[in-house]
């Protein structure tokens, strides 16, 4: 299957432990959508990535093809289980179109995670973002949208850490 990674499975070390059959195919962009936090993960303690509608917004990504067992692994890591009534997963698989390289004359479908939202404000760890950072920079997304990524507001100060 081809699945859109636009959060923390952008990080290629993160993706192949997760996914190990997870083959790059291309950078894609979303279109019509912007880049979000609207649960806190009990995993992470920190608010984790989705995408919403936002008219003129675009959100940036990874297409990898993965096998199905391996669909099987990141459904379970996503907190998303296809017996359950969609309301009660952390995140619900959708299938959605993207731009294969940023270009709308390449257009694949493919699948992606998009998080069920909670109430109340949730910030990304500055742990969390760095690792989506990271992965932005691995897979040359282009450099306006990496700017955004960078400028994401962090639950921690910024430059404080050890």
């Amino acid at each position: 299957m081809l699945y859109f990674a636009y959060g923390s499975n952008m990080n290629w070390d993160q993706m192949r432990e997760r996914c190990p059959s997870a083959k790059f195919v291309c950078i894609a962009r979303l279109t019509n959508h912007r880049l979000v936090f609207p649960r806190k993960s009990d995993t992470r303690g920190c608010g984790v990535s989705s995408v919403e509608a936002a008219k003129n917004g675009d959100v940036w990504g990874v297409v990898f093809q993965i096998d199905e067992l391996d669909v099987g692994r990141l459904d379970k890591r996503e907190g998303y289980n296809p017996i359950l009534e969609p309301e009660r997963n952390s995140y619900v698989r959708k299938e959605i179109r993207v731009d294969g390289d940023g270009d709308n004359a390449r257009p694949l479908t493919v699948f992606t995670c998009v998080a069920n939202h909670q109430p109340g404000q949730h910030r990304p760890s500055a742990e969390y973002e760095r690792a989506i950072v990271e992965g932005a920079k691995f897979w040359h997304l282009p450099a306006d949208y990496l700017k955004k990524l960078e400028a994401i507001a962090t639950s921690e100060p910024q430059g404080h850490g050890s």
